[in-house]
């Protein structure tokens, strides 16, 4: 059984701010002193000298929530592409407010974040694509950490959709996990079948 914790990144100056940051990484994106904060706390609870392998996005919020997880246990890490955040295309960056109040049909006035069908008007991922990409990054590390336990450094919908593919959960069913929360995930090998231990867990459960 290949265990995977994966762990959304620290929060940052577009959290902060409502912005959809998607797959920009410029400084906007980087972590605020809350969110190193958040990962200190979590590296205090969490150690990483316990774990076999650690993956990372490649993008700089979630390498620098890894440097601090990662200080003392100083394993390799290993950026995965298929780790990015959910691209929202042409409406990375703006203010998620604005865009609920333009294009209202587009988003759950519950939940506040957009439904599925908003890809094709932000010319943006889909959430079956990120799911997709997820589940085959599943695939690959679980044939290489049979029996190994695996950290995931990476983004709350990205989070969402490891979820989402133990689960089939569709649509919003599932919702983005807090920043520096953790989800358990394990795999059988041999069979690839998912169960999901738990979800958004706090510094405060382990």
């Amino acid at each position: 059984m290949t265990e995977f914790y994966i762990i959304r990144h620290g929060r940052t100056f577009a959290n902060a701010a409502g912005l959809k940051q998607g797959t920009i990484n410029t400084p906007q994106t980087y972590l605020t002193d809350e969110g190193r904060a958040q990962a200190q706390l979590l590296a205090q609870n969490f150690d990483l000298r316990d774990f076999d392998a650690l993956y990372v996005s490649p993008l700089e919020r979630t390498k620098q929530t890894a440097a601090i997880l990662n200080e003392e246990a100083q394993l390799p890490v290993i950026e995965d592409k298929r780790l990015l955040e959910i691209s929202y295309g042409d409406w990375d960056g703006q203010p998620n407010d604005e865009l609920m109040n333009q294009y209202p049909e587009l988003f759950s006035t519950f939940v506040k974040d957009v439904r599925p069908e908003y890809a094709a008007v932000a010319h943006g991922e889909t959430f079956t694509h990120v799911e997709k990409r997820v589940q085959d990054f599943i695939k690959d590390v679980t044939a290489q950490h049979p029996d190994e336990r695996v950290v995931v450094v990476t983004h709350g919908f990205t989070v969402r959709s490891f979820a989402a593919s133990a689960t089939h959960a569709p649509g919003l069913t599932i919702l983005e996990p807090e920043n520096c929360s953790v989800t358990k995930l394990i795999v059988e090998p041999n069979t690839l079948e998912q169960h999901l231990i738990y979800y958004n867990r706090s510094t405060q459960g382990f």
